[in-house]
């Protein structure tokens, strides 16, 4: 069963990467306009924070190494593409999105390490950074909701892109399957979404 984990972890990989890398063409448009347009941050502030959260839940749970290392992946592209987001953001925008990623990408996150890191131990530290980050999907599975509100009004789905709708469903379905075969219930809810949504 172990190998069968491992393979089916492998794919998980693969296709987080995949999910991870699909807003490239909305950054790729924001550098080509030099301008963030209408485009939301909070998404991208959201897979931060869940990226590095599950990088933590990872590297703490034994056996976890490869949610440790997609998600890593995942903090290192989202870095990237909040700081372009940051660089071509009107000074109103960049102050919203600069004051978000104190708060949650910095403040929250060092609170949860710290408390967890000096206040528990063993099985229940491992249980409460699983909850966190299982939680905080919560929030990033409402995050693409703006998104869908201008597909309808719009009649358009210039900003739903298909492929990646499609590389959401994969992730979502793959991580439940692994997080199956490894009996772990709080990666069964995370379906790593990075989602480029609008006003």
């Amino acid at each position: 069963m172990a190998t069968l984990s491992f393979f089916v972890g492998v794919i998980g990989n693969i296709i987080s990467v995949l999910l991870f890398l699909s807003p490239l063409g909305t950054f790729c448009r924001i550098v080509k306009h030099r301008t963030t347009e209408e485009f939301e941050s909070f998404p991208y502030i959201c897979t931060l924070l869940s990226s590095s959260l599950w990088t933590y839940y990872g590297v703490t749970k034994p056996g976890s190494l490869l949610v440790a290392t997609i998600n890593s992946f995942g903090v290192v592209v989202e870095i990237i593409f909040i700081s372009l987001f940051l660089v071509f953001a009107t000074p109103r925008v960049r102050a919203k999105t600069a004051t978000l990623v104190a708060v949650l990408n910095v403040g929250f996150l060092a609170g949860v390490m710290l408390i967890t890191g000096f206040l528990l131990h063993g099985d229940i530290k491992i249980e409460v950074i699983g909850f966190l980050s299982a939680g905080l999907n919560i929030v990033m599975y409402g995050s693409p909701l703006a998104a869908m509100k201008r597909v309808v009004s719009t009649k358009s789905v210039e900003y739903m892109p298909f492929l990646l709708s499609f590389f959401v469903f994969l992730n979502g379905g793959i991580w439940t399957f692994y997080a199956v075969l490894v009996k772990d219930v709080f990666l069964a809810t995370d379906d790593d979404q990075d989602l480029p949504t609008r006003d």
